[in-house]
């Protein structure tokens, strides 16, 4: 379902001048949540908010991708922002951030908190007590940057 709602939202965010970070489903059946992150070069602030939820909303009228009731939320990634895409993992290289996995690595690791150094082929390289790891991007359930206070 997050699939398809990113392929139906995506091309509209971007078409107003936004990048579509990520969609999150939260809740259960008959009271779902669904998140939209969006982000821009010069921050996001609460029109900017209300202008992508109004658009969003008329188009998830018309397509009806969600069975049942729901409520839309349209925000900033925060300080703390997910890392979806292989353009943010590079974007953020220097960064420090946490990650989580879906599979254990062969060590049996599906943490990590450490400095993101890039991206190399598939993989995410990030060095953690100054020991360097690779984590397949296709392995990555979750990544945040660690806010810098």
């Amino acid at each position: 379902m997050q699939d398809k709602l990113i392929t139906l939202l995506e091309p509209l965010v971007e078409d107003l001048g936004y990048e579509l970070i990520w969609v999150q489903l939260a809740g259960g059946e008959g009271s779902q949540i669904v998140r939209v992150f969006i982000d821009h070069a010069d921050g996001i602030d609460v029109d900017d908010c209300a202008k992508v939820s109004r658009e969003v909303s008329g188009v998830m009228d018309v397509e009806d991708p969600i069975p049942g009731n729901y409520t839309l939320e349209v925000s900033s990634p925060g300080l703390d922002r997910p890392l979806v895409k292989r353009a943010h993992f590079e974007q953020f290289a220097g960064a420090q951030v946490k990650l989580r996995t879906y599979a254990p690595s062969l060590e049996g690791r599906r943490r990590y908190t450490g400095m993101l150094k890039g991206v190399a082929g598939d993989e995410v390289e990030i060095e953690v007590d100054g020991e360097l790891h690779a984590v397949p991007l296709d392995n990555i359930e979750i990544a945040r940057l660690v806010p810098e206070v």
